[in-house]
């Protein structure tokens, strides 16, 4: 891996890719040389994608599912824990097209295709402190979500909503199901892994703008729609956390994101919509929660969503 632009330590990466059944990092490097003519980088990421991402995220993702699937009976779930606008939407395209010119099928599915349909998020979001239309823990279909994530676990077989966020003037709603039946299956969240905090943890930070009365009151109805997702968390086999180095960072991701969805669809959050959006993503959770992540694997990235360290916390393959 010599000649990639790679700055992230390979010590700690490596011993990732042992723990998928390579015996060094450099047999790992050379099987996937040898098939870069169908890894289709280029239909799913442009010119200025990190070379890290793709050999420090994507591949290695690649790898642990096959991993999983070639080498256990019985099917594994793995979760994407990270920020909005870090991509995970790309990466899952790639991942589910890719994976079926290995001869093995991955499905990645969002927490956020769970959302309550529109007559019930109504209710759901009502009053809240940042007038915004979802998003934040209480607002998805959670007996859904579980009832469905065993039954593929079970037999195989998913069926599962697909929310549009272009749908309602970018307020979004369920477009339509999807039917499948993959070898594995990813599910990603912004939130994916937040365990509830105690009382002590979740009045240490500060936070700027100060929070208003009623945020700091909404966020312990937060805390405990929390507890709905615990069984979620448990049903899943792996978790991989892509971690900013800053949570503000996560501000110009989403932001761009918005701004892309915009050009390409025609609808999406902005101006004060997009700031009370990104306030509630701000504020809703205490970023110390992100740090009690229960992770296998974490990834660090920093402003430029560079990989700086890619490490794996505890080997779950085994």
């Amino acid at each position: 891996m010599k000649d990639l632009k790679i700055e992230f330590p390979l010590d700690k990466f490596e011993n990732l890719i042992r723990q998928m059944g390579w015996e060094t990092l450099d047999e790992w490097f050379d099987f996937w040389e040898t098939k870069k003519e169908i890894l289709s980088i280029n239909k799913f990421w442009d010119s200025g994608v990190n070379e890290d991402w793709i050999w420090g995220l994507a591949l290695p993702l690649l790898s642990q599912a096959y991993y999983f699937n070639k080498n256990f009976p019985e099917r594994k779930l793995i979760g994407i824990s990270a920020l909005p606008g870090t991509g995970k939407t790309t990466l899952g395209k790639w991942l589910e097209s890719i994976s079926r010119k290995l001869n093995f099928k991955i499905c990645v599915i969002s927490i956020d295709d769970f959302y309550l349909p529109s007559s019930e998020m109504e209710l759901a979001i009502q009053n809240n402190p940042w007038n915004v239309s979802r998003g934040f823990p209480g607002t998805h279909s959670i007996d859904l979500m579980k009832e469905k994530l065993i039954k593929w676990k079970v037999d195989g077989t998913l069926n599962v909503p697909v929310f549009d966020k272009s749908l309602r003037n970018g307020l979004g709603d369920r477009s339509h199901w999807r039917e499948d039946e993959p070898d594995l299956l990813i599910i990603e969240g912004w939130f994916l892994g937040i365990k509830p905090l105690s009382i002590d943890e979740k009045n240490s930070e500060i936070i700027s703008p100060k929070l208003s009365s009623y945020e700091c009151s909404y966020r312990n109805n937060i805390q405990s729609n929390l507890k709905n997702y615990l069984d979620i968390w448990n049903l899943i086999d792996q978790t991989w956390q892509l971690k900013p180095l800053k949570f503000e960072y996560m501000n110009e991701w989403k932001s761009n994101q918005e701004k892309s969805m915009g050009l390409q669809r025609g609808s999406s959050l902005k101006d004060k919509k997009l700031s009370n959006f990104l306030r509630m993503l701000s504020v809703s959770i205490p970023h110390k929660s992100f740090d009690f992540i229960n992770s296998d694997v974490l990834l660090l990235i920093n402003q430029k969503r560079k990989l700086i360290n890619v490490e794996l916390i505890k080997n779950s393959s085994k």
